[in-house]
């Protein structure tokens, strides 16, 4: 059996292809060049925005840095196809896919793929999305539990790939451990090695046909845009909370909901 990743080229990025290469059924890799890690601060904002604008992104880069370390996470050594974004759904890609010929699709940091796209691969097909669904669909959806005080709430979910956004049936959730201390950006990066420490059990349950049939969502949730963000939102987060949510969270000061979530039984 084979599996081919398309994903992005950040920190993140590279240590879920090293989790997937490391169940030895990685077999080609489709790698989207994404936007600056470090993003420049859009222009007109208020200086005290700014400020918070580039010490959120900076931090966001160290903190990745340290969980994923280049050193530790590179890309594994196989077929690779480079592509823009604007190539992703795109002929290089298709005769690329269609090469290969994976028994199962992986996605995960990508732009939404087309219909043309997932047309090419005989197989399955499986996004790895960045957050708990269907509550948190869509972009930035690390970033939004932490900002509605429900830190418990970030996490990943493993779910077939369709037309909607982040709205197939969902195979496996993950949540992110709640460490005292944690700012934002750990959380984040800790959701991502929740569901990258499980990837190899989950690939070969996959491989033996030992996965449980996905489950249907079961109610629409909500899809959050990339417009959905302002720079003004971070002061919630850093000026009224000093960036420790996960602690005010263990606290009690937030109540206590644990997410529920539908889980593989993996060895």
């Amino acid at each position: 059996m084979n599996i081919v990743l398309m994903t992005g080229n950040h920190p993140r990025h590279a240590y879920i292809a090293s989790r997937i290469a490391a169940s030895g059924l990685l077999s080609g890799l489709v790698i989207e060049e994404r936007e600056e890690h470090l993003p420049a601060a859009p222009e007109g904002l208020p200086a005290g925005i700014e400020a918070l604008f580039v010490q959120h992104f900076d931090k966001r880069a160290r903190v990745e840095r340290r969980f994923f370390p280049p050193a530790e996470y590179s890309l594994p050594q196989l077929p690779t196809l480079r592509v823009t974004r604007e190539e992703l759904n795109g002929e290089k890609t298709w005769a690329f896919l269609e090469t290969l010929s994976p028994a199962l699709l992986l996605s995960y940091g990508v732009h939404k793929l087309s219909p043309e796209t997932l047309a090419k691969t005989p197989g399955q097909r499986w996004n790895l999305h960045g957050g708990l669904s269907p509550w948190y669909r869509g972009c930035i959806t690390h970033f939004w539990p932490s900002y509605l005080l429900e830190p418990q709430m970030t996490g990943m979910t493993v779910h077939t790939l369709t037309d909607e956004i982040d709205g197939g049936e969902i195979v496996h959730q993950s949540a992110a451990p709640l460490v005292r201390g944690d700012g934002l950006h750990d959380l984040a990066c800790r959701a991502v090695m929740s569901l990258g420490e499980e990837l190899p059990a989950l690939l070969h349950l996959f491989r033996d046909g030992g996965i449980a049939p996905p489950r249907r969502q079961r109610s629409t949730g909500r899809i959050w845009r990339a417009s959905d963000w302002r720079p003004a939102h971070l002061t919630l987060i850093y000026e009224s909370y000093g960036d420790q949510i996960v602690d005010r969270y263990l606290d009690g000061d937030f109540g206590i909901r644990p997410p529920k979530l539908r889980r593989q039984k993996l060895a």
